[in-house]
């Protein structure tokens, strides 16, 4: 399959039958403050769409990228008097509930309102798409195949779940660029549309790095929630090409399932080894390409980017020229602080498989160095009693284990209280050291000795407000 550009939608849908010339010009975001729905709307303004929105809570970068461009609304709130009949599209992001004020007026105008994955699908009609999937993985698996892509001045549109060094946004469109790669996840995708996001794409390659239960919210059932993965496969055209990681138990079965005229193509850890502290890939025709990501979890990840980057085109030799000098995605193993001693990264791990990879990634990179790992149960699942069983072990490479979570935030989201036993029984560590209070973990942080130690902080939060950076900074300074 070469990088070319796909004249017809293979997947032979198109629910407004617009041509991609004719793709609306005025569009209204009802929840524009969110991660992908501020990214989209600020794509969509250097497009030369007129773009408008509203929101009742809007925090940082959001804000700040919104003023800069003009797009911040000027007040917060709803206001059903901003949907007018002329606009061409109203985009409804996840945070806004089904009664918004401002949807129910764009549905009794019977405008056309899409999910933000709807509306994606639109602008990419004569494109090649390439959706990233997997409960693991998807966020580093897209944005190393951009890297690769850019340094071979490759022409992509995309959408990616954090920041990439080298591009300026996590989301573009255009109208030239052959291919778009979207990392698609599972969640639903639109308060009126409990779809997954990754089958309103509607993929001709689909990657999945793996599947472990999460979104227990959305998901209660193990068997709920692998089905949807599934349904991404079968959904694959004619032609189509799978691409899965074959050392997952459940995608091995799922991936060589018979799928008419569907390429099945199965992948594993690349090769490499570890010397001096540095992972380097051992190649058979390029000899060693030396990297500056590590763990097992991310040589699973460059084997199915490189397997993405040859379907669309480009030689390994391109790729790993490329690969040297990804430095992984933001908030993803991201260094924090250093000294001969110890090194402090962050990472946004938070679901059970992605707390286990990441701790024995830092553990098998420096094993002659203790680790203390640290893990905030700060989402929906995490803090579930029901879900909490999950993390069994998942600490166990560590040498020194924490885990944090603040009751406030399970008040909030209006879920069972859980106990600092519940958590040590969950974890299956007796020695597991566990604080509700942010002030008190990182008193304990400050007391322990950072000799030959590395500290590994993980969560898609903030440990009640700390701003890891000047604490790691202040951490090794100290000692």
């Amino acid at each position: 399959m070469n990088f070319s550009v796909y004249f017809v939608d293979f997947c032979g849908i198109n629910p407004t039958n617009q041509s991609f010339a004719n793709m609306p010009q005025k569009v209204h975001f009802i929840a524009i403050g969110g991660s992908v729905m501020h990214n989209l709307a600020i794509a969509l303004h250097q497009k030369g769409y007129q773009v408008t929105g509203s929101d009742d809570e809007i925090y940082d970068p959001a804000r700040t990228r919104l003023q800069k461009l003009g797009l911040l609304p000027a007040e917060i709130g709803w206001f059903p008097e901003k949907i007018q009949a002329d606009l061409d599209a109203v985009i409804l992001g996840m945070h806004a509930r089904k009664d918004n004020p401002e949807l129910l007026k764009a549905q009794a105008l019977g405008l056309p309102v899409y999910s933000y994955p709807e509306y994606f699908y639109q602008q990419s009609l004569h494109k090649q798409r390439v959706v990233i999937a997997g409960s693991h993985g998807k966020t580093s698996i897209t944005s190393m195949i951009l890297h690769v892509l850019r340094l071979n001045q490759r022409k992509v549109d995309y959408l990616v779940g954090a920041q990439v060094e080298g591009f300026d946004n996590m989301v573009k469109l255009s109208h030239d660029a052959p291919v778009i790669v979207v990392e698609g996840d599972e969640y639903p995708a639109s308060p009126t549309d409990l779809v997954p996001k990754f089958l309103h794409y509607h993929p001709h390659i689909a990657l999945i790095s793996g599947i472990a239960w999460d979104h227990f919210n959305v998901y209660p059932t193990w068997e709920g929630y692998v089905g949807q993965f599934e349904r991404l496969a079968n959904s694959l055209p004619k032609s189509g090409v799978l691409i899965f990681d074959e050392t997952d138990d459940m995608l091995d079965v799922i991936g060589k399932n018979e799928r008419t005229d569907v390429r099945a193509v199965p992948y594993q850890a690349h090769p490499h080894k570890i010397v001096n502290g540095q992972t380097v890939l051992i190649t058979q025709d390029y000899g060693e390409v030396p990297l500056l990501i590590f763990g097992e979890h991310n040589m699973k990840n460059i084997s199915g980017a490189l397997a993405i980057c040859e379907e669309i085109g480009l030689g390994k030799e391109q790729f790993y020229r490329a690969i040297q000098t990804f430095k992984g995605a933001a908030n993803r193993m991201e260094k924090l602080a250093q000294n001969g001693n110890a090194v402090i990264y962050k990472d946004f791990a938070h679901a059970p498989s992605k707390v286990e990879a990441t701790t024995k990634a830092a553990k098998g990179q420096f094993p002659k160095r203790k680790l203390v790992a640290c893990t905030e149960l700060h989402t929906f699942s995490s803090l579930n009693k029901q879900f909490l069983g999950q993390y069994a072990h998942k600490l166990d490479a560590a040498d020194v284990a924490v885990v944090y979570y603040n009751p406030h935030t399970i008040e909030h989201k209006r879920l069972e209280p859980i106990s600092e036993e519940d958590v040590k029984q969950a974890f299956g560590r007796k020695d597991l050291q566990v604080f509700t209070d942010s002030e008190t973990l990182q008193a304990f942080l400050k007391s322990l000795k950072w000799n030959n130690t590395n500290l590994l902080m993980m969560s898609s939060g903030t440990f009640g407000g700390m701003n890891l950076k000047t604490f790691a900074t202040e951490l090794l300074a100290e000692k």
